[in-house]
């Protein structure tokens, strides 16, 4: 996995870039329509992503101070505030919040960098850590905006090149096993990796060497920003693109990764 924060803190601004070029032109009837999550429009995904910007500010503070993380009762206020603006408020808010965020990670100096650490979720996060989970949630977020608008977005290359280093412990985390075991060589392209998916009783996505797949094993190939898109819970077959399985049936495995 990528540990240089200056990657990640990149891939985070141009994440932030990319979807402020996307969303601050919008209409307010455009703001109002849903999202790729069913249960939020445009701007509420907006909105979750200025609102996560504050909390991220402060878990940055808490780190470059040697303080812990502000506890839950600390988020709920934030929310609140951020469900009460107007959908307008919501997109062009999100925007300036998420702005500050990353003009603040961009100007950490060495010795800020070298400071901070913030135990939380049970990680010990160094600042690359922090843009890590950053950039997850920006990048995946904004692609539920963009496949609303064109049904043909995809996650950012950027994004996607260093997410995919981090897709086994999320599959870890938030995999919802359903009991039936499999082993499945998973090979990815674009960037190119090679994965053990294993499902029982745990869902594990353990990296592997492409020549240590099994060749009579049940394999899928698909591209890596497919791949992110699975784990995260955002393959649908309308959105899937063309993938080569032996052995396994892609929609044996959409439940396995109900996403966030």
């Amino acid at each position: 996995m990528e540990t240089d924060p200056d990657r990640w803190i990149a891939a985070v601004r141009h994440s932030h870039d990319a979807l402020r070029a996307l969303a601050g032109p919008l209409t307010p009837d455009q703001l109002q329509q849903r999202s790729y999550d069913s249960e939020w429009s445009i701007a509420q995904v907006l909105s979750h992503l200025g609102s996560q910007a504050e909390v991220f500010n402060l878990w940055l503070d808490a780190g470059l101070t040697g303080q812990d993380p502000p506890g839950r009762d600390a988020f709920p206020p934030i929310w609140e505030a951020w469900d009460t603006r107007s959908p307008q408020a919501q997109a062009a808010d999100s925007l300036q919040v998420n702005e500050v965020l990353v003009e603040r990670l961009e100007s950490l100096d060495d010795g800020e960098r070298e400071r901070f650490r913030l135990q939380m979720f049970g990680m010990d996060l160094d600042i690359a850590g922090l843009a890590r989970m950053r950039l997850a949630e920006h990048a995946i977020h904004s692609w539920d905006v963009a496949v609303a608008l064109d049904p043909s977005a995809r996650v950012a290359p950027e994004a996607v090149g260093l997410l995919i280093d981090t897709l086994g412990q999320l599959a870890a985390r938030a995999g919802q096993p359903d009991g039936n075991k499999r082993r499945v060589h998973v090979s990815a392209d674009d960037p190119e990796r090679h994965f053990t998916l294993e499902t029982g009783q745990t869902v594990t996505l353990e990296p592997v060497a492409a020549e240590e797949r099994d060749e009579d094993g049940a394999e899928l190939r698909l591209p890596a920003e497919a791949l992110v898109r699975l784990v995260y819970g955002r393959l649908d077959p309308a959105r899937t693109p063309p993938v080569k399985a032996r052995g396994i049936d892609l929609d044996e495995l959409r439940p396995l990764f109900p996403g966030f």
